[in-house]
């Protein structure tokens, strides 16, 4: 049985938070990796602060060097790093735990706040804001180019959905999508082309447009 970090006392089922002094823990997870600081003052800048970002070196199987900001916490990582960081903190996670996803959604929920798009630490463009995984609740600030940005909270926020399955169902929602758009695909061969083809070759160029929009009609509602 999982227990509170802080009063030990045991955690309810599906939750994070401690019903006694309310506490949030992290839970079976390995994401205070230990760290070195390699660069007290990097060449990216923070987008929050407009501070020069430091590097740390992280000491995971696979070592990486982040940045992070010694004011506000926020981390950015390289293209892929993320992944990397995931797949080495929690593993083993064969099933989906909807309700425990839902509920570390909503221990973690923030006040709306006005939307900003922030700067990339590397090139200073405008990055795209992105819910990681689709479901998983954060939404990161994303340089298509160089990497991701995570307010302070967001990775254990991550790792903790990872924990709970979130990932497995981000997997299964992409699958189903595939499945989805593959049977649309299997509807639209008898085209027009397809059909006059099939029936000796009849049909002038409108009885063609004719029967083409209407497959794409179908196509649309199967």
């Amino acid at each position: 049985m999982a227990r509170c970090s802080s009063c030990s006392a045991a955690l309810p089922a599906n939750t994070n938070r401690c019903l006694y002094c309310n506490t949030r823990s992290d839970v079976d997870l390995h994401a205070k990796h230990p760290y070195k600081v390699e660069k007290l003052h990097s060449k990216r800048i923070c987008p929050n602060c407009d501070k020069p970002l430091q590097t740390i070196g992280l000491k995971t199987p696979e070592p990486l060097a982040v940045e992070r900001c010694q004011t506000c916490y926020g981390l950015f990582f390289d293209k892929g790093e993320i992944e990397l960081i995931l797949q080495s903190s929690v593993s083993n996670v064969f099933d989906i735990n909807r309700e425990h996803i839902d509920n570390i959604n909503k221990d973690r929920y923030r006040k709306p706040e006005k939307i900003r798009y922030l700067k990339c630490p590397d090139c200073r463009r405008h990055m795209n804001r992105v819910n990681f995984g689709q479901r998983s609740g954060v939404v990161v600030d994303q340089c298509i180019i160089h990497g991701i940005w995570l307010d302070s909270g967001e990775l254990t926020h991550l790792l903790e959905w990872k924990k709970a399955g979130g990932q497995l169902l981000h997997q299964e929602h992409a699958a189903d999508l595939k499945k989805q758009k593959q049977q649309k695909q299997d509807v639209l061969p008898h085209t027009a082309t397809d059909y006059a083809n099939t029936s000796g070759g009849f049909g002038s160029a409108l009885e063609i447009d004719l029967i083409e929009t209407v497959a794409k009609l179908l196509g649309k509602l199967f």
